[in-house]
């Protein structure tokens, strides 16, 4: 009783903290008692509210994985404008949002699945768990996975320990969903397939997919036995944006919007300025809105759209507030009611890097165009933009030099380093194509900027600006200057509760516990 009694409160009780950072989630579907155990609402409740919280926040999120991708930056100089986005650290959310969120109600649910016999639910539940976990990893790279839940202090998985324990929960996962495509349970409490688990299991899939590419460099034999494995599925994989990940929002508004409309702490980056207008990329205007101040594009008339430098030197909030905001559509909840996780667009890319890499069921290195323009094609369709087949066949357009409008000829100007276009070369060379897929992957990540974050990482594409700004110190580790952020530190609450996991994890990790030291696939080698 007391289990159930936990559970319950968690399908309602979301996080909230300070009124200026956290957003507060509100679930409409909330549930009588006395529905509470029809229909499996005794443990299907409580899925959504995992769910939701699988994005966090503007402090675990927009100040982190979003600037570091560089797709939004912020106006506002936080604590003088020492902060995360200048790589000093002030904010380290995500942990506890996702121990406390998603694993802790998630073992709950599924002993309580178990013990009612409820397969799919148990797997369902465990998905979830990999999704949360296989992106907190990106943040800190040794995290307690496998020896979760132990009563004493839990020890981290090394990395590598990790991506084999994913890989198999995930074939345990898969052939569950395979087995149960008819299974009528989760429709009430799956706002993402509505309950169709054949399009969880393809989903299941392309997550294999995606976490095998993350580990080609590093340990290129699994990653290949997994990649081809995700490729010859009969599951299949996410190709058709009808089947997108998406998670809703459950009736609340889309965060980066209120960030940007309620609070004026996020801008268009300038990073897409300079890609998105060099390549004369219609999905700028689905994605940005222009500016009102004509004279902050003189450079650029015809594409009236202004971002800001991420780690700029910025003085006064109210200088960038004209720069271009988000779309105004994501500030409307009708509009605006999901946010994606993996959409077909990703999927493409995947694989074309797979054909690159030549992966068996990719089609080698001769499909890796084909992949490549059917994720850029993805991209368009999903977000209503026009003018696809010109863009592709785009072989002189390069992204633009930055300036900034209300510091000309200052430091927070750049120079584009991208000489790669659009249009695909059959003769040039692996990494030239490599970089174009990744390019426009990190184009199609907009809204799901973690991946981005992974592959910059991992790939050192696309040829991101340095940070004017550099705060690192020795608090968190020196970045040195040209280089990006690699990772974040352990939690607080871990070095204090946990303090011998948090020595082993250092030890797992294979350098000091600082924001420059790389997570294991982030190796630093060449892509070839």
């Amino acid at each position: 009783m007391k289990k159930l009694i936990y559970l319950i409160t968690m399908v309602f009780a979301f996080s909230a903290c300070t009124k200026d950072f956290e957003e507060t989630n509100t679930n409409p579907y909330q549930l009588s008692g006395e529905s509470l155990q029809e229909d499996f609402n005794h443990v299907g409740a409580f899925y959504p509210s995992m769910l939701s919280q699988i994005f966090g926040n503007q402090i675990d999120h927009n100040l982190t994985n979003v600037t570091f991708s560089q797709h939004l930056a912020t106006p506002t100089p936080f604590v003088g404008g020492v902060n995360n986005t200048t790589f000093y650290i002030r904010w380290n959310g995500y942990w506890a949002r996702e121990y406390d969120n998603v694993m802790a109600p998630a073992d709950q649910v599924i002993e309580i699945a178990k013990e009612g016999g409820y397969t799919v639910f148990v797997e369902w539940a465990n998905l979830i768990k990999i999704i949360s976990m296989s992106r907190v990893t990106t943040y800190y790279g040794p995290i307690i996975y496998t020896n979760y839940g132990s009563t004493e202090n839990a020890l981290y998985d090394d990395e590598e320990t990790l991506y084999t324990a994913f890989f198999a929960d995930l074939d345990r996962i898969i052939a569950e969903f395979k087995a149960n495509t008819d299974y009528a349970g989760l429709k009430n409490f799956d706002a993402s397939y509505d309950g169709d688990v054949s399009k969880w299991a393809r989903y299941a899939n392309s997550l294999r997919l995606q976490l095998a590419m993350r580990i080609s460099k590093v340990a290129p034999a699994m990653a290949k036995a997994e990649g081809e494995k995700a490729l010859a599925d009969s599951a299949g994989l996410i190709e058709s944006n009808d089947d997108n990940f998406n998670i809703s929002l459950y009736g609340a508004k889309f965060h980066p919007a209120q960030i940007a409309f309620e609070w004026g702490d996020t801008r268009m980056s300038a990073t897409m300025e300079s890609i998105l207008i060099g390549y004369k990329d219609a999905r700028i205007e689905k994605f940005f809105s222009p500016v009102e101040d004509m004279s902050l594009v003189s450079d650029h008339p015809d594409w009236p759209y202004k971002g800001i430098r991420n780690g700029a030197e910025i003085v006064a909030k109210d200088d960038r507030l004209g720069f271009s905001t988000l779309n105004p559509d994501f500030n409307e909840p009708a509009k605006v009611t999901k946010r994606k996780v993996m959409s077909a667009d990703e999927v493409h890319f995947l694989k074309a890097e797979a054909a690159l890499r030549e992966w068996a069921g990719s089609g080698g290195a001769a499909m890796a165009k084909t992949h490549y323009e059917a994720g850029v094609r993805a991209s368009f369709a999903l977000w209503g933009a026009g003018g696809v087949e010109d863009y592709l066949a785009d072989n002189t357009s390069l992204p633009i030099d930055y300036n900034d409008p209300v510091a000309p000829g200052t430091v927070n100007d750049f120079t584009n380093q991208i000489t790669n276009t659009v249009a695909w070369d059959e003769s040039a060379s692996n990494e030239v194509k490599l970089e174009k897929i990744i390019t426009q992957k990190w184009i199609a990540a907009y809204t799901n900027e973690m991946e981005a974050w992974v592959d910059y990482r991992r790939t050192g594409y696309p040829k991101l600006p340095p940070v004017y700004q550099n705060s690192s110190n020795s608090d968190w580790g020196v970045v040195p200057e040209g280089e990006s952020i690699k990772r974040m530190p352990f939690v607080q609450t871990e070095r204090e509760g946990n303090a011998a996991g948090v020595a082993d994890a250092t030890q797992k990790l294979g350098g000091p516990d600082e924001i420059n030291t790389r997570l294991w696939w982030d190796t630093g080698a060449p892509n070839f």
